[in-house]
C-alpha cells in the first residue's frame, strides 16, 4: 500500500487525473453490465407484456369473430371454455398450445415458456364471464430488436454522459494546473531573485494560497529592506561609539585631553561603552529569545512583585521627570522563568519612560500586567507593525525591545497587546485561558 501511494504521488495531477477517469470509467461499466441484463430482461418484459395487453384490447374491440385481426407482433387465439376447443384457426401451432392451460380461471395471467430454444411471451386473457379466453403469445424476434435498440440507447446515452463528465473534468483538472504552473513559476522567480507577479483572481482554496504568498513576499521584501536600514543603522550607531573611544584613548595615551580633564575624558569613553554594550546586548537577547523554550516547572511559580520591583530600580533613572506609580497585587504569580520575564517588564517600562509626559503606572493583577503611558496616542499604522522586529518607532532605538517582548510571553502561553487610551497608551501582558502546565499554583499562594 506504501509503495502505492508513492508511486501515485509521483505522477503529475494530468497523470492523476487520467488515472481516475479510467479507474472511474472500468467501475462504472463492471457495475453497469453485472446487473444490466438482468434489468434489462425485466424492463424489456415488463414492456412486452403491456404491449399484448394492448392488443388484445384491441383485439377484442376490433373483431366479433376474431378473424383476421392485423397485428404482426401478436398471435392470438381464442379458446371456448364451454367446448374446449379453439374458434380461429391453430394451424401450425398445435404443438406451442399444447404446452399451456387455457382454462385456468384467472382473469389475466402473463406467462412465458420455452419453446425451440427460445423465450416466448404469452398472456391468458378471459373475457364473457370466463367462457373464453384470448391467448396471446409475442413475436420473439420482435421482442429481441426491442431489446437490442433499448441496449443501443442505454449505451449512446451513457457514452455520452461519460464524455461530458470526463470533458467538464478535465476543464475543472485544467482550471487548477494553470494557477499551480504559475505559482510555480512564481516561487522559482522568487528563489532566483528575479521580479515576480502573481495575478490569480480565485476565491478557493488556490486562490487563498496565492495571495498568501503574494502577502508573504511582500512581507519578506519589507522586513529585508528594514533588516537592510537596521544593518545600516546598527553599523553607523556602534561606528559612532567605537570611533570616540578609541580617539578619546589615543588622546589620553599622548598626554591630550579632549574633554577639558581627565576624569571628564574618561567619563565620556564610559558613556560610549555603556551605549555600546547595550546595542550589543539589544542583539544578543533577540537572538537568545529566538531560541528560548519554556523548560519551567508546572505551574506559576514565579513571583512577579519581585521582578517588577527589580524592573522599576533599574529603569527608573532613565527618567528622573516621570513618575512611576505601581499598584501591584502582591499575590500574583506567573508561569515562566524570572530572567525572560525581567527582560519584558524592563523592555516594556523602557518604552513607556520614552514616550511619556510625567505619569508611568504598572498594574498587575492575577493573569495580568498593565504598563500605562500618558504620552501621545500611536497611530493605527504603528499599532499594526508594533511588535514586528526591526521596527521602530518615534525615538525608538534598534526596534527589537517589543518583539523581544512578544517572543517571552508567547512562549510562556500569554499574549501581549498595545492600544490607544483617551489620554495615553497601554500594553498588556495576560494569559486568557489557563494551559495544564500553569494550572497549579506555587505553595507560596
Amino acid at each position: 500500500m506504501k509503495r502505492l501511494r508513492i508511486w501515485i504521488n509521483g505522477f503529475s495531477l494530468m497523470q492523476q487525473f487520467l488515472a481516475i477517469a479510467m479507474l472511474i470509467t472500468v467501475l462504472i461499466v463492471t457495475s453497469f453490465f453485472s446487473n444490466f441484463n438482468s434489468n434489462i430482461d425485466n424492463f424489456v418484459n415488463q414492456q412486452m407484456y403491456s404491449y399484448i395487453h394492448r392488443s388484445q384490447t384491441t383485439f377484442l374491440a376490433s373483431r366479433e369473430n376474431y378473424e383476421g385481426f392485423d397485428d404482426t407482433n401478436v398471435l392470438h387465439f381464442v379458446y371456448s371454455r364451454r367446448s374446449h376447443t379453439y374458434l380461429n384457426d391453430v394451424r401450425g401451432y398445435d404443438d406451442l398450445l399444447s404446452r399451456i392451460d387455457p382454462d385456468t380461471g384467472e382473469e389475466l395471467k402473463d406467462l412465458s415458456l420455452d419453446y425451440q430454444e427460445e423465450k416466448i411471451l404469452y398472456s391468458i386473457l378471459s373475457f364473457e364471464e370466463g367462457s373464453y379466453a384470448l391467448i396471446s403469445f409475442l413475436n420473439n424476434s420482435y421482442r429481441e430488436e426491442f431489446k437490442s435498440a433499448l441496449i443501443e440507447v442505454v449505451l449512446n446515452v451513457s457514452v455520452y454522459l461519460l464524455f461530458i463528465l470526463f470533458f467538464f473534468f478535465l476543464i475543472w483538472v485544467l482550471s487548477l494546473i494553470r494557477p499551480l504552473n504559475q505559482i510555480r513559476n512564481y516561487i522559482n522567480k522568487i528563489k532566483n531573485g528575479e521580479n515576480a507577479s502573481l495575478n490569480i483572481r480565485r476565491h478557493d482554496e488556490i486562490g487563498e494560497v496565492a495571495e498568501a504568498l503574494t502577502t508573504m513576499h511582500e512581507e519578506l521584501e519589507q522586513q529585508t529592506r528594514i533588516r537592510e536600514e537596521m544593518i545600516q543603522n546598527i553599523s553607523h550607531d556602534l561606528k559612532t561609539p567605537i570611533a570616540t573611544i578609541k580617539s578619546y584613548s589615543e588622546s589620553i595615551k599622548d598626554g591630550v585631553y579632549p574633554y577639558d580633564t581627565l576624569e571628564k575624558s574618561v567619563d565620556v569613553i564610559s558613556e560610549h561603552a555603556d551605549r555600546l554594550e547595550k546595542k550589543v546586548l539589544s542583539l544578543i537577547t533577540l537572538n537568545k529569545m529566538g531560541y528560548l523554550t519554556d523548560n519551567s516547572e508546572e505551574g506559576d511559580r514565579l513571583y512577579m512583585p519581585d521582578v517588577i520591583t527589580k524592573a522599576i530600580l533599574s529603569c527608573q533613572v532613565l527618567r528622573n521627570d516621570v513618575t512611576i506609580e505601581p499598584d501591584i497585587d502582591e499575590k500574583v504569580y506567573f508561569h515562566g522563568e524570572e530572567e525572560p520575564w525581567r527582560v519584558v517588564v524592563e523592555n516594556l517600562l523602557d518604552n513607556a519612560l520614552r514616550y511619556a509626559k510625567s505619569l508611568v503606572k504598572i498594574t498587575l493583577k492575577d493573569d495580568l500586567l498593565e504598563i500605562y503611558n500618558d504620552g501621545e496616542l500611536m497611530s493605527k499604522e504603528r499599532i499594526d507593525k508594533l511588535f514586528k522586529p526591526y521596527e521602530k518607532g518615534t525615538g525608538g532605538k534598534f526596534g527589537l525591545g517589543l518583539s523581544i517582548v512578544k517572543k517571552v510571553v508567547e512562549t510562556y502561553g500569554y499574549n501581549v497587546t498595545g492600544e490607544n487610551m483617551n489620554d495615553g497608551v497601554i500594553f498588556r501582558v495576560y494569559r486568557l485561558r489557563r494551559s495544564k502546565r500553569s494550572a497549579k499554583k506555587s505553595d507560596k499562594v
